[in-house]
This record gives C-alpha cells, sequence and structure tokens, in this order.
C-alpha cells in the first residue's frame, strides 16, 4: 500500500551519529511500507534538470576549472516545483529527480577535465580528431562503469559505516529535502540561512564587492615573506565553504587543514631552501625559471601538488587492502547469484539493491562495450593496445571506486583531477612501453583518462544520492536503476556543450581557459615523446601516507589537504572549530545536541544558497554579464573588507546556533 499522505517531521536523533549497540537507524519514510518514487513527474524533471544543469556546470567548469556541485540546487528546485504543484508525499519523488539529475555535475566533471584536452593538442597535432561519439561514448561507458562498480560497496559507506563519516553535500541536499516537508518554522533556519549564505556568496561572485580570499600578502611584510621565504597562507572567506567545514566537524578538518600547512609552510619553502638555484623540469620541459624564482603558488602547482597525489594514490591503496574483505564478499555474493543460488534472506525494502547478478553480468558487458570502443575507435585496431588499455581502465576504475567514495564522505571533494592525472600519466608510460606513440597515442590516453575519470567522478557523487536516499527511506535499487537514464542524458548533453563550446570560443586560449584540460594536456605531451613523470614526488607522498597509517593518521584525509589548496582548507577548520564551539558551552547535553543540530541546518542553508547562486552568477556569466571590478579587488583593502564581513558571518553563525527557544 502507497502512503501518500504521510507527513515527515525531521530526521532522528540518531541519523548524524554512531549508533550504539543493538539500536537501529529508522528513516523518515518506513522500511515497511511503499512510497511515490518512480512516476513520470520524478523522471520528467530529473531528465530536465540533468539537461540544464550539464550544461551550466560545463560552462562555468571550462571557464574557472570549477564544477559547481548540482544536487543541492536540484533538490531545491525538486521541493519547489513539488511544493507549488501541491503534491502530496513527494518525498521519494524529490529524491528521484535529485539522483537522476545530479548525473550532470559529476558527468561534466569527468567529461572536461579530459576530453577538451583532444582539441588543445589538436592545435599541435592536426592528424588528431575529435568527434562527438568519441566524447559521447567514452562519458557514458565511464559513468555507467562508475554506478556499478558502486553498488557492492552502497551498504558498507551509507549503513555499516552510519554516523563515522559526515557526507557533507549529502547532508545539504537532505535537510533541504526534509524541509520541503516539514514546512513552517522547523524548515525556517534553513531557508533563513540559505537567504544571508546565498546573498553573500552571490555578493562576492557577481558584484565583487570585496574579496573572495584574505591572504597574508595583504601587507609587505607579507609580500615579503612569500617572495622571500616561500610562506603565504590564504583562507576562502566564502559562507558556502564555512558551512562545509561545519558538517565536516573539528576531527577531520584539522587532519585535512595539517596536511594543507605541512605542505605550505615546509614542503613549498623547504623546496625553494634546498632547489633555490636549480631550474627542476625533468618532468616538465616548458619549465625556466629556478625553484628561487617562482611564487609559494607555482611551486605548489609544479612540485607539491604531485607529492598529494601520491599519497592520494597510496592512501587509496591502503583502503583497498582494507576493504578486501569487503571487496571478495561482493564478488563472492555475484558468483553466487551468477550460479543459480539465491538469498533467501528477506531484505527490507530500504535495503534493495539491484541484484549483483546484473550488476556482475552488466560490469562485464560494459568492459567489453569499452575493449570494442578501444578496438574500433581509438587503438585504430590494434588488439595488444586495446586489451592494455581496458585492463588499466577496468582496473584503475574498480580499484579506486573506494576512494572517490570515502573522499566524498570526508570533505564532500572528490581529488577525481589527481587520481585521472595519476591515471593519464600510467596509461601514457605503459601504452609508450607497448609501442602507442605520438598523436594517436595521445588520444587514447586522453580517452582512457576520461573514462576512468567520469567513473571515479559518478562513484563519488553516487554516494552522495544513495546516502540521501538512506536517511530518508527511499530504494536503492530504483536510485540505481534511474541513474543509468540520467548518466545518458548529461553524457549526450555535456559533448555537444563542449563541440558548442570549443566552436564559439576555443580552449586554447580567450574565454574559455578549460584549466584542467590545459593541464592534462601539458602533462601529456612530453610523456608520449619520451619525457619522464616526477616518480619522485608521487613516492615522497607515497611513503608519507604508510607512515600515517602507521601512527593511525588517516591518509586520505591528511592527503587531500596536500592537494586541495590551501584557501579551501583553513576555511574547514574554522567551521569545524563554531561546531566544536556551539556543541560544547553548556553542561546541558540535550541543550548542546539541539544546538549542534540547529547549526547543521544553518550550515546545509550556507551550502545550499551557495551552490544556488552559483548557478545564477554561471547564467549571468554565461550571458556575458560581468559586474566585477578587477581593479577594486586588487586593491588590499578588499581583503580588509572581506575579513570584516567573513568575522560578521561567523558572529551570526554561532548566535544563530546557540539561538534555541525552549
Amino acid at each position: 500500500m502507497k502512503e501518500e499522505n504521510e507527513k515527515h517531521v525531521g530526521l532522528p536523533e540518531n541519523a548524524f551519529r554512531p549508533l550504539k549497540e543493538g539500536e537501529e537507524y529508522q528513516p523518515l519514510m518506513s522500511p515497511e511500507k511503499e512510497y511515490p518514487e518512480v512516476n513520470l513527474w520524478s523522471v520528467s524533471w530529473g531528465i530536465a534538470m540533468a539537461i540544464l544543469f550539464s550544461a551550466a556546470a560545463a560552462y562555468l567548469g571550462l571557464k574557472v576549472g570549477q564544477v559547481f556541485e548540482a544536487a543541492i540546487p536540484i533538490a531545491i528546485i525538486a521541493v519547489g516545483v513539488s511544493s507549488a504543484a501541491k503534491r502530496k508525499g513527494a518525498l521519494g519523488e524529490n529524491v528521484i529527480i535529485q539522483s537522476i539529475g545530479a548525473c550532470s555535475g559529476v558527468i561534466v566533471a569527468g567529461a572536461i577535465f579530459t576530453l577538451p584536452a583532444l582539441y588543445i593538442l589538436q592545435d599541435k597535432y592536426p592528424e588528431m580528431t575529435v568527434d562527438f561519439m568519441q566524447m559521447f561514448i567514452s562519458s557514458l561507458l565511464g559513468g555507467i562503469l562508475g554506478i556499478l562498480f558502486l553498488i557492492p560497496f552502497r551498504k558498507y559507506f551509507v549503513s555499516d559505516k552510519h554516523g563515522e563519516y559526515p557526507f557533507p553535500e549529502a547532508t545539504a541536499s537532505t535537510q533541504v529535502l526534509v524541509s520541503g516537508e516539514k514546512g513552517g518554522s522547523q524548515a525556517k533556519p534553513l531557508l533563513v540561512a540559505g537567504v544571508v549564505g546565498g546573498l553573500y556568496d552571490f555578493i562576492v561572485g557577481t558584484f565583487g564587492w570585496w574579496n573572495e580570499n584574505f591572504t597574508t600578502r595583504i601587507c609587505g611584510w607579507g609580500e615579503m615573506m612569500a617572495d622571500k621565504a616561500k610562506v603565504v597562507l590564504k583562507i576562502n572567506t566564502g559562507a558556502a565553504v564555512l558551512g562545509l567545514g561545519y558538517i565536516v566537524g573539528l576531527k577531520y578538518a584539522a587532519i585535512i587543514c595539517a596536511g594543507s600547512l605541512v605542505v605550505w609552510l615546509v614542503i613549498v619553502p623547504g623546496m625553494s631552501l634546498l632547489f633555490g638555484d636549480q631550474v627542476l623540469n625533468e618532468w616538465n620541459p616548458a619549465i625556466t625559471q629556478t625553484v628561487g624564482e617562482m611564487s609559494p603558488e607555482v611551486i605548489f602547482k609544479e612540485y607539491a601538488k604531485s607529492i598529494g597525489i601520491g599519497g592520494i594514490a597510496m592512501a587509496g591503496i591502503i583502503g583497498i587492502f582494507r576493504s578486501w574483505d569487503i571487496i571478495k564478499s561482493a564478488v563472492g555474493l555475484a558468483a553466487k547469484e551468477m550460479g543459480g543460488k539465491k538469498n533467501d534472506v528477506k531484505v527490507k525494502r530500504t535495503q534493495k539493491d539491484l541484484s549483483m547478478k546484473i550488476v556482475a553480468f552488466g560490469s562485464i558487458f560494459t568492459i567489453l562495450l569499452t575493449l570494442l570502443f578501444f578496438f574500433f575507435d581509438v587503438m585504430n585496431g590494434n588488439v595488444l593496445h586495446s586489451f592494455v588499455a581496458i585492463l588499466l581502465v577496468a582496473g584503475i576504475s574498480f580499484l579506486f571506486t573506494t576512494v572517490a567514495a570515502n573522499a566524498i564522505a570526508i570533505v564532500g571533494t572528490n581529488p577525481v583531477s589527481g587520481m585521472t592525472l595519476m591515471t593519464l600519466i600510467l596509461a601514457s608510460v605503459v601504452m609508450v612501453a607497448v609501442g602507442l606513440k605520438g598523436a594517436t597515442g595521445m588520444v587514447a590516453a586522453l580517452v582512457m583518462g576520461g573514462v576512468v575519470c567520469t567513473a571515479l567522478s559518478m562513484s563519488g557523487g553516487f554516494i552522495t544520492d544513495l546516502k540521501i536516499g538512506y536517511w530518508l527511506g527511499t530504494t536503492p535499487a530504483k536510485q540505481q536503476t534511474w541513474k543509468f537514464l540520467g548518466t545518458l542524458v548529461s553524457a549526450a548533453t555535456v559533448s555537444g556543450v563542449i563541440m558548442v563550446l570549443n566552436e564559439a570560443y576555443g580552449f586554447s586560449s580567450g574565454s574559455l581557459a578549460a584549466p584542467q584540460a590545459n593541464a592534462m594536456a601539458a602533462v601529456i605531451d612530453p610523456l608520449m615523446n619520451g619525457v619522464g613523470a616526477p616518480w619522485l614526488l608521487y613516492g615522497i607522498g607515497a611513503i608519507l601516507a604508510l607512515v600515517l597509517t602507521y601512527f593511525k593518521v588517516p591518509a586520505l584525509a591528511f592527503a587531500l589537504g596536500m592537494f586541495i589548496p590551501l584557501e579551501l582548507n583553513l576555511p574547514l577548520v574554522v567551521g569545524g572549530a563554531i561546531n566544536w564551539y556551539v556543541t560544547t558551552r553548556s553542561k546541558d547535553e540535550s541543550l548542546n545536541n539541539e544546538r549542534g543540530e540547529k547549526g547543521t541546518l544553518l550550515a546545509s542553508g550556507f551550502i545550499a544558497g551557495g551552490a544556488l547562486m552559483g548557478v545564477v552568477s554561471a547564467a549571468m556569466r554565461f550571458g556575458g554579464i560581468n559586474l566585477i571590478n578587477d581593479s577594486w579587488l586588487g586593491n588590499p583593502w578588499s581583503q580588509v573588507l572581506s575579513l570584516v564581513a567573513y568575522l560578521l558571518l561567523i558572529v551570526y553563525f554561532i548566535k544563530a546556533s546557540m539561538n534555541i527557544k525552549k
């Protein structure tokens, strides 16, 4: 029997904390009942969101190198349209809309970080060919692999590890969806914070009234420290990142920030001190400056960031070993089902995944399709090259699925560009070793990188959708089934958009610089012409991850801090510190818990408002509307004003969180 008129009152008290022994989590929608989820309304709106946000995210990503998270704005729109249409029991439908629509952001991230490099390299190598089907098929197959490879790990991440990971983006999206059900005063804190955070970030992103970052370069002393000692500190003063830090919490935020500080206060200055008069360009011949002549930012980009990539890769390998039992269990279950044995245990609706038989056969079929795609379209009919390519793509995509999911669960940021860069380097080295070089080799490596990048991006993004469904009580199998449709629509949209934008602007120069794709092109060109990779730097990062693991420090969180820019890590600690402050001021534990929950609502509002306004800013940029005065942002006083605005935002956040009406 379908429950359409049931009113939901909010997430249970134990939604965000580890469960006590014998305790069970009961989602909003009862596992014993059926609810409207998949129907013409939810699927139609999901497809519309996938098309709209794929186009918007592709433009913004190619413009500034950042892909906004589409899940939250889509959740807001889903709640809005269902409320306007006065639909009863729309919670399950809204999750499906969000899940289908959210394919846009993850497919876009997978595609634009690699595939535009084909156009960029085409200027130098005219014999390279780029077409719509090549981009569409690589994005589609990568997205499908990401979905299929993640499904066996759903229960581990969303259920077995309940309360252990913060899931920042999933938390914000869930609060938005729940607010649509609650209505009235219970949704007020989320709405008010959404308006405050959205306006704050909109003013910065669209009008540039103050700088989005505060840096130690603001004064002469700070400028001197940056130039001479290569020491610089930065903090993003945005509302969305502050809210993200609150949800991440002080523990993980401190570990992430520690990784960042080690890079910026130890490694970057240390490299300048040790190699100041040397030109280190063994793996990038384009470098002509000595290390001492470089700014701290360039040292980070050219050298220190690679240490972070090595750390992420090793942390991922460690994670694979630690989750080996889960991998074996999932593979064993699939083998049983494929052998005709059925699991007789009755599974609750809220724990039903697609059958392991479908997942296993689907994975094998998709891998075979990818092999045929490589053979006929990429490798010019070379059997050896095609088989080597599919082994690399399938192996890396499967093994690093857990890394992508882990990263999203901890900090809400998927280090997919770093893992893809590692894939491109590995693919290039291996393909050169088996005799594939030059322009054909570059196309092959980039298409392989595109498949892997999209697969890992999808794995990370999809775990967010499944966590939202777990908290709310939807049916995982339905989310998993209809995710394939969202992937198809998003892959077609983003491939078309990339072609149109290249025709209109071009990626090598001009309005759309495609920063990640240009970086990938710069790395892959010398590799396919016999120049080596920074294995030493990767090795240092790998050793560091092993040492951290030995001392029981979460290596992935630390390595993420080394890879993600400093200005996005420091605000996580500020948000985490606010969380700690708000939840420890009273001797009354129940009051602390209430304040913590209200803070989570406010933080979710900041993230949601910032994300939604990011879409509006992107639309304005696409329309050619630029209201930012660059000369003002170059003035140190814009940073002073930024710090003042940030402090006022923090004061508001603390006071509003602690203002609990009894």
